[in-house]
């Protein structure tokens, strides 16, 4: 959601995702996975803030938006040439030859290594604010292009669908409507997971599943159903090489969730709620039961 404040400065929400299904189809000779996957975007959000600098300048501040959320970061937050956002606005600027500068302000509160796509949706929202900031009137087929260019998971954010099913490498987006609104509880342990080792550990399936059963469930409203068809092929590696992953499926095994799974490559888990109320009294449980095990959220899906 892009907020103009006033002609010189801008404001993006940039939500995190879901992965209600994930499957590995192949290996590509380019290095990447050919994927099909059901997103969901949901309200966990981090902001950016995007002030114009008429004198060239780029730069970066980062902040956690809570004690939790830093913690759970371990503290910092890269503000590098390796930042998703500095690397979002180093090619906007190479692709249209802008010269023009601005200051951003990140306020993070979507965990880091978690499978959310924290940094693949703070991408996004820096070529959405700064297409907009710098006037540079690209169409929404360019960025998601260049958003490609960034990472699998950035055309998803660009295409501002609350829910799609996505493939090749994630940038052939299918926009689907799931009827009503989706609750969750997620739970982000304090270990996080390297994306390009947990693909390593993953061999693709030899009969690969389709996400069409599962949106035909959430479309009918069927979230008993629905639940028995969330699927990652990425659990089972994520599981091998973190604890904490196997450790958080024997528990929500015990939680009465429509279903459960991991989003991603991990390390986030989450249940599928029947409602609102369940996801909020299921929040305070687990809160309860693992607070040294890391953050705990009640969300919904974003339509």
């Amino acid at each position: 959601m892009l907020k103009q404040i006033h002609s010189e400065c801008c404001e993006v929400s940039a939500p995190a995702k879901l992965n209600l299904f994930l499957e590995v189809v192949a290996r590509r000779p380019d290095g990447y996975h050919e994927l099909e996957t059901l997103m969901v975007a949901i309200n966990l959000f981090d902001t950016l803030r995007f002030t114009l600098a008429n004198n060239g300048e780029i730069a970066l501040r980062n902040q956690w938006g809570s004690v939790a959320a830093r913690q759970s970061g371990q503290g910092l937050l890269p503000a590098g040439p390796d930042n998703l956002v500095l690397k979002a606005v180093a090619l906007l600027q190479r692709a249209t030859g802008t010269t023009r500068g601005v200051h951003i302000e990140l306020l993070k509160r979507i965990p880091l290594a978690a499978g959310l796509a924290g940094g693949s949706s703070d991408a996004a929202a820096t070529l959405l604010g700064l297409n907009s900031l710098w006037q540079l009137g690209l169409p929404g087929a360019d960025l998601s292009r260049l958003g490609a260019e960034l990472g699998s998971d950035v055309p998803f954010f660009l295409a501002a669908a609350g829910a799609a099913v996505c493939r090749g490498r994630g940038e052939i987006i299918e926009p689907c409507a799931l009827g009503s609104r989706l609750h969750f509880v997620i739970v982000k342990p304090m270990a996080g997971l390297s994306t390009a080792q947990v693909f390593q550990n993953c061999q693709p399936s030899q009969s690969p599943k389709s996400p069409r059963q599962l949106v035909q469930s959430l479309q009918e409203g069927n979230l008993a159903r629905a639940g028995r068809r969330l699927m990652n092929r990425l659990g089972e590696p994520a599981e091998h090489l973190c604890d904490q992953v196997s450790q958080l499926r024997s528990q929500f095994d015990r939680l009465p969730v429509c279903g459960h799974v991991m989003s991603g490559s991990g390390t986030s888990y989450f249940g599928l709620c029947r409602n609102q109320n369940q996801a909020m009294q299921l929040e305070g449980r687990l809160r309860a039961r693992s607070a040294q095990m890391g953050q705990v959220f009640a969300v919904h899906s974003c339509l």
